[in-house]
């Protein structure tokens, strides 16, 4: 009664548009807190070198173990960064509709051959769901009809 006021009746288009909108929310967001993470767990661990001294003896071509922790994690920051700002725009909505019309296309393709050569072998006379069902002898009788076809 005094609340917010309830949209009811929103079109699809806009909802698409809003749930897109949601999802590339989602992805920034993690993308930031990964971020932030990335730089305390670096911080951690150089602390964790330099200031309490754990595994100030091991050296791996001349550098301390936290240079290979900080790169192997940059590594993935990079890769989380260009999945958010750049892959997503190549395959996104607009590319999963795309494939999506491509393959319900050559589905359709594949249903028309079959019923042409369905329509080959059955003449749609025959091809009733009462004759399917109930006079199944009279369909064997018939000499051009394939017996292999009927159920």
């Amino acid at each position: 009664m005094f609340g917010r006021k309830k949209i009811t009746s929103i079109d699809h288009e806009q909802q698409a548009l809003f749930k897109h909108a949601n999802e590339r929310i989602k992805e920034k967001k993690g993308l930031y807190n990964h971020f932030i993470f990335f730089l305390v767990g670096c911080l951690f661990l150089v602390l964790f070198n330099l200031v309490f001294k754990i595994g100030l003896d091991w050296k791996l071509f001349g550098l301390d173990w936290f240079v290979y922790g900080i790169l192997l994690w940059s590594f993935f920051f990079l890769i989380h960064t260009l999945k958010v700002l750049a892959f997503s725009k190549f395959m996104n909505k607009a590319w999963e509709e795309s494939q999506l019309q491509l393959l319900v296309a050559k589905q359709k393709e594949k249903i028309a051959k079959m019923q042409e050569k369905l329509d080959l072998q059955l003449p749609k006379e025959f091809v009733t769901e009462k004759n399917m069902l109930l006079d199944k002898t009279k369909l064997k009788d018939k000499s051009n009809i394939d017996p292999e076809i009927l159920p």
